[in-house]
């Protein structure tokens, strides 16, 4: 955890308020100050009998929670507190607070670092700035609370230094008017609403209520969104509650879910360093703090508006009585109690001042607001008071959850804790909201925010005495004296609009150091260049005209949602447990089996292709005989296995598209067609029931991860591309990007339909046809040319990169300066890799692609590998390639000679870009030439099945390796085991023939039957 403000963060530790042992600790400055400072006698000696009177009946009431926390902070480290009570603490051994011990955050570390490699890495690159950095605000409503107006406060400065800003709610709401009139476009979420996280630089979760966008249905939680900055903006204390429950009850399975939900966030934003200790069984390391909350001020005018009759009556107190109430620090510590006695100590003089009514009950009344119901410390304060001589009835305890109405009811509002604390407590910037006088001691973090006799009232925390002196300028005659009504008027108007500055920059700061912005994405502006006007308020003035009947409790509604979750999550486990357990012997005994002969069938297949596989002593010829062959074997084929209801439309279809996807989150993106199928990138993720293409299965590369994300969609094309004929039967093949579909720039039904009418009419012949435009894609907002929308999108080194590139790809010995032309001629360029091809032009394309591919990675490869720097990037990228080879297509379709069609996906209006008539005289025909693109093709085939080079050679890797030569090999392979085979038969015979037979030892001989005898065992031997 860590703090934009200080640069601390609470050390996370199970132990968080622990003490050190007392008797190692060096003298305080209180206790200096007790020992040799002149105190008033009466005080002191009234002081040192309350203490001894309740070291003994502290241990009595003292809650178990305190025992237990106390017993085991007792085993803690070295103390870093500036002391106050520290003698009184030595002779008791109390807990007061101090041991809340702060480290340098570990995330500003993390921050700090990774921007000084991006500072070293980054040095040869350059930010072009074509667009704004985007950011998508999600909320779980659209209705008024605190968080509302924090986060239009801070997109309004976002949006002031240069940040596009978009809104998503889960529900609508009266805020929704408020956005639409700032000009922020704001979508509800609905059945049939997917968002592709990935065209947002960073998102920003607002509430645990919005959890759901985390989850399976919006997939924040899957891939390919897992690597979008997340942060999460968490103001309630309501899940922390019920945290501690799950852990109390076993559930851990519910406490692990929102682990992981915690986890996936980049940062865990809290507005106080109190949230991030009650939330720290889910702390993975990226909790931070950005003080500062509207809701104080918001939280004030709603209370007095929901709650207009007498608080006073509810609550059994009378209009007349002179209310007074403690609070304190949001730790509950074993020294608290005696900070109270101090407090009330200080509180007795003013009994004098409030006359008795008519039962001798005093019109003054104490309340100390701390802790809960749950232990003693009712009564331990019940009785601190009795021994003080207080009347009964006087002081009275209540819990945290009543502050709001303790303090809209209240006259005098004192903090009664001495802790030092990193950020101005809560409690007491309501109580000035509610237009409170307070007295608080001079701590440090108030005393940056409170100016003594202008806002509020301080005294030193070494000094007692001082609070008496303030108390009888504050109250005079059983009233508020004119001075603190005035002092509680000013210190509204600073509460109402305190550590605003802080926030707005806090914020500006966070996203600053978590987003990786591309380089075609400009940098905002500066934090300190944000207008002061908009750092000095809340834009409370946005939401005056909004009605308080559509204010609802907040608190109330995070708990009926937990309930909700939890409710779920039950109905969940129950239902699956019964699936398990409903299914009986025979049922189970069925399935088994049933997928014991599946797995059985198609093992035997694989089995039997293995041995089939290349039996037949065939001649070949060139590569195209050897295609054509294939085709027409595998159009004879006999086809015995059963066909799914997928490959069965597809046949007889002259085009098939494919979808690259990787992750569950593009599941919603992609179709289900004959028309399209979809292959999956990686073995997770697969759709349950489509007739998806396992990519790793065809082209073991992909299992690596690494050229997984490197290649990205590529690798698609080269697993398609092995074996073409054993997946793909159909005369043209295509592609379409996920992400065409959710930007809406698919084809529609009318599109597909042109398209296939083309194709089957040979409209344009060998032709590409595309229909995601360069020049209407976001990241170009410019039309830039070709090489200069590459470079935008590569940090600046596309050109170099390409053309160092083709001299490593072509052996080209001296240097390569120029590039393939691509000229401006008002026509425009594939992006987004969605296009289609004929199949025989797509393996051409892929044999290019291979040896640019297996080029380029010899370049980048060892400096991406280990250190994650890309030097097509301006910061750790691990998809390095993709973007260059994105546009890839359009450099080979061009000097190629191919047409080039963009087919509009709406409309389905077909227009030829870059006529070929034009492009006489630029084309570099000799080099992208098939002739010319086989022989390489042939020649590093060659070198590989030859020699079996050594080294690390991505070529291999991508595809088939085939050239002539391989047949002559495989022939005479093939001839030397049959001469193998006729040697070892010939052999067999010949030594049949030639071994020495044995001779005839003798031989049967049936005699002659005698008349009247049978014996058939009479046998002569003749020699």
């Amino acid at each position: 955890m860590g703090s934009l403000v200080t640069g601390f963060s609470l050390k996370r530790d199970q132990n968080l308020l622990r003490s050190s042992p007392f008797g190692s600790k060096p003298r305080s400055r209180f206790a200096r100050l007790v020992l040799f400072k002149r105190i008033d006698y009466l005080q002191w000696v009234c002081t040192v009998a309350v203490f001894f009177f309740f070291v003994a009946l502290f241990q009595i009431f003292l809650p178990s929670s305190f025992m237990e926390n106390s017993e085991n902070s007792g085993r803690g480290g070295e103390v870093v507190y500036s002391g106050d009570l520290m003698l009184l603490k030595e002779i008791g051994g109390l807990d007061f607070g101090e041991d809340i011990m702060l480290e340098a955050s570990k995330l500003l570390v993390k921050f700090q670092k990774e921007s000084n490699e991006v500072n070293v890495s980054s040095r040869g690159g350059v930010r072009f700035g074509y667009r704004k950095p985007k950011l998508a605000l999600v909320f779980a409503d659209l209705l008024v609370d605190p968080q509302q107006i924090l986060m239009v406060s801070v997109a309004v400065a976002l949006r002031e230094i240069g940040y596009e800003i978009e809104v998503y709610s889960l529900e609508d709401g009266p805020v929704l008017a408020i956005w639409k009139n700032m000009g922020v476009p704001v979508t509800i979420f609905k059945a049939d609403v997917v968002v592709d996280w990935l065209s947002y630089d960073g998102t920003i979760v607002n509430s645990i209520e919005a959890r759901e966008v985390l989850s399976h249905r919006f997939s924040l939680l899957q891939e390919p969104f897992k690597s979008v900055p997340l942060i999460w903006s968490i103001h309630e204390g309501t899940l922390a509650t019920h945290l501690r429950q799950y852990m109390l009850s076993g559930q851990f399975e519910l406490l692990n879910d929102w682990k992981n939900f915690f986890s996936r966030a980049t940062v865990v934003v809290f507005p106080n360093y109190a949230l991030p200790m009650f939330y720290s069984v889910c702390d993975s390391g990226n909790y931070f703090v950005i003080p500062g909350t509207p809701a104080g001020a918001w939280g004030a005018e709603n209370f007095m508006e929901s709650y207009k009759d007498n608080l006073r009556l509810r609550m059994d107190y009378g209009p007349d009585d002179f209310i007074i109430v403690i609070v304190g620090s949001h730790f509950f510590y074993s020294g608290l109690w005696l900070e109270h006695a101090f407090v009330l100590e200080a509180l007795l003089p003013l009994l004098t001042d409030f006359p008795s009514d008519n039962n001798s009950n005093s019109y003054l009344k104490i309340i100390i607001v701390s802790g809960d119901l749950t232990g003693n410390y009712s009564v331990a304060l019940e009785a601190i008071a009795l021994n003080l001589r207080y009347p009964r009835n006087i002081v009275r305890h209540v819990v945290d959850e009543d502050a709001d109405s303790v303090l809209s009811m209240a006259d005098l509002v004192i903090y009664g804790s001495f802790l030092e604390e990193q950020f101005f407590p809560d409690i007491l910037v309501k109580a000035m909201c509610h237009e409170k006088p307070i007295i608080a001691p001079n701590l440090s973090i108030i005393h940056k925010y409170v100016d003594d006799r202008v806002n509020g009232f301080l005294f030193p925390k070494e000094n007692i005495r001082v609070l008496k002196q303030i108390l009888s300028q504050v109250v005079s005659k059983g009233k508020l004296t004119t001075l603190a009504r005035d002092i509680a008027s000013m210190g509204k108007r600073t509460a109402e609009n305190l550590m605003v500055s802080e926030t707005i920059e806090g914020y500006a700061s966070l996203l600053e150091n978590v987003l990786k912005l591309p380089s075609e994405v400009a940098l905002s502006k500066a934090v300190t260049e944000i207008p002061s006007k908009m750092k000095d308020k809340w834009q409370l003035q946005l939401f005056e005209l909004i009605p308080n009947s559509t204010r609802k409790n907040r608190t109330l509604r995070s708990h009926k949602f937990l309930e909700k979750v939890e409710k779920q999550w039950t109905r969940n486990q129950t239902r699956g447990s019964g699936a398990v357990f409903g299914m009986n012997e025979t049922s189970l005994y069925h399935f088994l089996e049933e997928e014991k002969q599946i797995v059985m069938a198609n093992s035997r297949k694989r089995g039997e292709e293995e041995v089939l596989k290349d039996r037949t002593d065939q001649p070949r010829g060139t590569w195209e005989d050897v295609y054509r062959s294939a085709r027409k074997a595998d159009r004879s084929k006999n086809n015995l296995h059963e066909r799914d209801d997928g490959e069965l439309e597809r046949t007889g279809q002259p085009l098939c598209i494919y979808e690259p996807f990787f992750g569950e989150g593009t599941w919603p993106f992609l179709h289900r067609s004959s028309l399209y199928r979809g292959v999956g990138l990686s073995n997770k993720g697969r759709r349950h029931g489509a007739d998806d293409i396992d990519a790793p299965s065809r082209l073991p590369l992909l299992n690596n991860p690494y050229y997984r994300d490197v290649l990205g969609e590529y690798g698609a094309f080269f697993a398609i591309a092995n074996r073409v004929d054993r997946i793909h039967k159909n005369a043209w093949i295509g592609f379409q990007s996920w992400r065409a579909t959710a930007r809406k720039d698919s084809l529609s039904k009318t599109a597909e339909t042109a398209l296939l009418d083309a194709i089957e009419a040979r409209t344009h012949g060998d032709t590409l046809y595309f229909w995601v435009r360069m020049d209407m894609d976001p990241r170009n907002p410019l039309q830039q040319d070709f090489w200069s929308f590459c470079d935008a999108m590569n940090a600046g080194n596309c050109k170099s990169a390409f053309s160092e590139t083709l001299r490593k790809m072509y052996s080209i010995k001296h240097d390569l300066t120029s590039l393939p032309p691509m000229p401006l001629d008002g026509d425009t360029w594939s992006v987004m890799n969605s296009w289609v091809l004929p199949t025989k032009s797509f393996m051409e394309f892929v044999m290019f692609s291979r040896m640019f591919v297996d080029a380029l990675d010899a370049q980048f490869y060892e400096k991406h590998n280990q250190s994650g720097q890309c030097y097509l990037s301006l910061s750790k990228d691990k998809h390095c390639y993709s973007r260059v080879l994105e546009l890839l297509i359009n450099v080979w379709a061009y000097h190629s000679a191919r047409r080039i069609v963009f087919v509009n996906p709406e409309t389905g209006a077909m227009h030829e870009q870059h006529k070929l008539k034009n492009r006489r005289g630029q084309m570099w025909v000799k080099w992208f030439s098939y002739t010319t693109l086989k022989s390489m093709d042939e020649d590093l085939a060659e070198v590989y099945d030859s020699d079996q080079p050594r080294r690390r050679w991505l070529w291999p890797s991508t595809g088939e390796v085939f050239w002539q030569g391989v047949y002559e090999k495989e022939r005479k392979r093939r001839n030397r085991e049959r001469e193998e085979r006729t040697r070892l038969s010939k052999e067999k015979h010949d030594r049949m023939r030639k071994r020495n037979h044995q001779p005839i030892i003798g031989k049967y001989v049936k005699p002659p039957p005698e008349e009247g005898v049978e014996d058939s065992n009479s046998t002569v031997a003749l020699r």
